[in-house]
């Protein structure tokens, strides 16, 4: 019983726990990975799977196959319910998981800010079920307003409102302009395409925050040149899945709202409430571990890693997740070995964003480019970032064939969506039924 090996059990399957394990791969522990879902997702490419730009598969890959032949390692499709840190195991869908060391890697999700109303209606999209539902809302919308007689109802179909000018809703506004100009006026050739409106709605008083100024300028110039109607400095008040209300009193009719405009971690049942900080993130300290206890660890998006550098912790991107799991790997087996460990210092390897075809931000240190170079740059990094060789390629043969035909080629409604009362108030069916209209 001396030589028992330890269990390292990490929960969720994102960029930190992947990597985590990895570097576990030829260490004397158990490897123990728990996720809901049986693949990983590249969620930089979520807004394209949403825009009819890539098929869900191109950006998920199946866990099993990433440790392929890793003999220390299990993993279980299971939802883990509470964690019982004083019996040191997890209770989950599928019963009982003890753990010597707990990894938790289960990232973020949409922060609607205790707006119940917005979350009820607007579109998150954080995982590839989310961007489905979105991509088949988008369709509907444009196909019951073909057929709506009603002037504000069919506005509200054609205007579509991102919330959020961060990097994902500068994409997807991006995205949304894109299919606009090249894809809508000849699928849709009944719409006037001047009666289609992309808004982007940010708080503060720029885009993408985090990044430098010409960064930001230049984001907002781009989407004005596509067409963009960009709110800065405007905050939401209300959505009730017709209109989109802001503080200041405008109203912009839509059946599409999109949520990007914050995130916040997913915290398991069962830690001390001491534990958490801003953003619904677990406090840790220099080597990942949760504060309130000696055996539970964090990383990626979930963990806030404060210190009189980073006062925030470290930004929710897949370069902090893979270096924390990278250093929490290597630190684990020192402590189960009894030799030091290494404190995590974050190598920020730079920040970008696309806002369409040859357009795009990138600043790397000291250096800031934008336009066509940063556009390339900006394909290369998330090509080589994606899991397997296949979805790299398929991913790099949709991307030129888009760039070629200037066309999206996966526009389709596999399964209707529908969200409490929203999708009834402007379902075909109801629509032709209320109004006695046909199909010309």
């Amino acid at each position: 019983m001396e030589n028992k090996k330890q269990r390292i059990v990490i929960v969720g399957g994102g960029f930190g726990g992947i990597e985590l394990a990895k570097k576990l791969s030829k260490e004397n522990v158990e490897v123990v990975i728990l996720d809901k879902h049986n693949y990983h997702t590249f969620q930089p490419l979520l807004y394209q799977v949403a825009t009819g730009g890539l098929e869900a598969d191109s950006i998920a890959f199946p866990i099993r196959k990433i440790f392929k032949g890793q003999k220390n390692l299990t993993f279980r499709v299971t939802e883990v319910e509470k964690i019982i840190p004083e019996e040191n195991k997890l209770l989950t869908s599928i019963g009982e998981i003890n753990y010597d060391h707990l990894i938790i890697a289960t990232g973020s999700t949409s922060n609607f800010f205790g707006q119940d109303e917005i979350q009820q209606n607007a579109m998150p999209m954080k995982s590839i079920p989310e961007a489905l539902n979105l991509r088949s809302l988008i369709l509907q919308n444009l196909e019951a307003s073909l057929i709506t007689k009603d002037p504000t109802t069919k506005a509200g179909l054609l205007n579509f409102v991102v919330v959020g000018g961060g990097p994902t809703g500068v994409e997807t506004a991006g995205a949304l302009a894109e299919l606009k100009k090249h894809v809508l006026k000849n699928d849709y050739s009944e719409i006037d395409i001047n009666n289609v409106n992309i808004y982007l709605i940010e708080g503060s008083p720029e885009l993408l925050g985090p990044m430098s100024p010409q960064a930001q300028r230049k984001s907002q110039e781009f989407l004005e040149e596509m067409g963009v109607i960009v709110y800065t400095e405007a905050r939401v008040k209300g959505y009730d899945s017709k209109a989109i209300t802001l503080l200041d009193g405008r109203v912009i009719p839509s059946a599409t709202v999109i949520w990007s405009a914050g995130v916040k971690g997913v915290v398991l049942d069962g830690l001390k409430p001491e534990c958490t900080v801003r953003g619904n993130r677990l406090k840790v300290d220099k080597i990942n571990k949760v504060e309130c206890y000696d055996n539970i660890y964090a990383i990626g998006d979930v963990a806030a890693m404060i210190t009189d550098e980073t006062p925030n912790g470290h930004p929710g991107v897949a370069p902090a997740a893979i270096q924390q799991g990278t250093l929490l790997a290597k630190n684990l087996i020192n402590i189960i070995t009894g030799k030091p460990t290494t404190d995590f210092k974050y190598f920020d390897k730079g920040s970008m964003a696309t806002v369409g075809r040859n357009r795009a931000v990138v600043d790397i240190g000291k250096i800031r480019f934008q336009g066509v170079f940063a556009w390339f740059t900006w394909m290369f990094v998330h090509l080589m970032t994606l899991v397997g060789f296949r979805n790299k390629l398929i991913v790099f043969v949709n991307w030129v064939w888009s760039y070629f035909s200037y066309d999206r080629g996966t526009r389709l409604i596999i399964r209707p969506f529908i969200k409490g009362e929203k999708w009834k108030a402007i379902n075909t069916t109801e629509v032709a039924k209320t109004e006695g209209s046909v199909v010309h």
